[in-house]
């Protein structure tokens, strides 16, 4: 709880100067990492169904994994709370799907989430609201901010508004409050990142963002992340892109930079079936169900893990480009 109770003080410190910034540099917040300077953490996303659809049995194995590996925080790429979001900061939601699933003592650690595309369509306000981290410490989400920690910078991107569909459904409403107009805030979106990356000393950069940039699930590519994203990201020599909205569990591989692109998405309802085809010289793993991925990062080593529903490790690879173990 310590740890929380750090980041908590920069999230104080913080909050005041986010009610007065509209275009500005990004959020920053330093996480402690062990002794040693190395750091374990754990991404899940689509997950917030009030414990359904394996979602309880996922967070179980989250819990057995996150003691083993003492992870430091967790990381969620968004579609936190189905079907639409939240509808303020007292839905009971926040507690069902969330306080009370994610109970293991090992994941009592700073939880860092962005929003995906469904939290929009509640009140997505609610989601950064201080009063939600009142109910839950634990709980930390905004629209785009840094996490410093040791060898790490970690750069949270908020990609819901570069997709143009959602703003022209008729089906489905979406909170854009501090988005619009859309086209200003991903264009200093974007110059924000780059900036940030630029001036990032870190040995390791990791981006994390709900939508995938490549993905052979049903979603496929998000072509407005390929334009747009992508070329920041390889000219800043970013390692990996951790992202959901797909609900699997998918490593591809760059063929043309370090660049490693990882789909967390199996926190609850899966099984879609829809798999496209992919060149397999890039495609290294993917699983069309419930899970989440694990990673540990030394100054040196950087090794990426993926685990079922049941707790089974079905991919494991390292910054060295070795698969270990596979199953795809």
């Amino acid at each position: 709880m310590g740890m929380i109770k750090s980041v908590a003080v920069h999230l104080l410190l913080y909050m005041v100067a986010m009610t007065v910034m509209v275009a500005a540099d990004l959020l920053r917040f330093k996480h402690p990492v062990k002794a040693n300077g190395s750091l374990s953490f754990l991404a899940i996303g689509d997950w917030g169904r009030r414990g359904l659809y394996n979602q309880s049995n996922v967070a179980y194995q989250m819990g057995k994994v996150g003691e083993k590996m003492d992870v430091d925080f967790i990381v969620s790429t968004g579609d936190n709370f189905y079907d639409s979001g939240l509808i303020d900061e007292h839905d009971p939601a926040f507690f069902d799907s969330f306080t009370n699933v994610y109970t293991a003592s090992s994941l009592q650690k700073q939880w860092y989430s962005v929003l995906g595309n469904h939290d929009y369509r509640g009140n997505a306000v609610a989601q950064l609201s201080p009063e939600l981290r009142q109910r839950d410490n634990r709980w930390l989400c905004m629209r785009s901010f840094i996490v410093n920690a040791g060898d790490v910078d970690f750069f949270f991107v908020d990609t819901t508004p570069f997709h143009g569909k959602y703003f022209s459904e008729t089906d489905q409403e979406y909170d854009w409050r501090g988005v619009l107009p859309r086209e200003d805030y991903v264009s200093e979106l974007l110059k924000d990142v780059d900036v940030a990356l630029k001036e990032s000393s870190a040995k390791w950069k990791v981006v994390v963002g709900h939508h995938t940039i490549y993905s052979a699930g049903v979603h496929g590519n998000t072509e407005e992340l390929v334009d747009k994203l992508l070329p920041i990201l390889l000219e800043n020599d970013v390692n990996l892109y951790i992202n959901g909205h797909d609900h699997c569990l998918e490593h591809i591989s760059s063929s043309n930079s370090q660049l490693q692109f990882l789909t967390s998405g199996g926190g609850s309802k899966a099984w879609r079936g829809d798999i496209n085809p992919w060149n397999l010289d890039e495609m290294k793993f993917y699983y069309d169900g419930q899970g989440f991925m694990a990673a540990e990062i030394t100054e040196n080593d950087l090794v990426v893990s993926f685990y079922d529903v049941f707790g089974n490790m079905l991919h494991n690879w390292s910054n060295s480009g070795n698969s270990r173990r596979s199953a795809w």
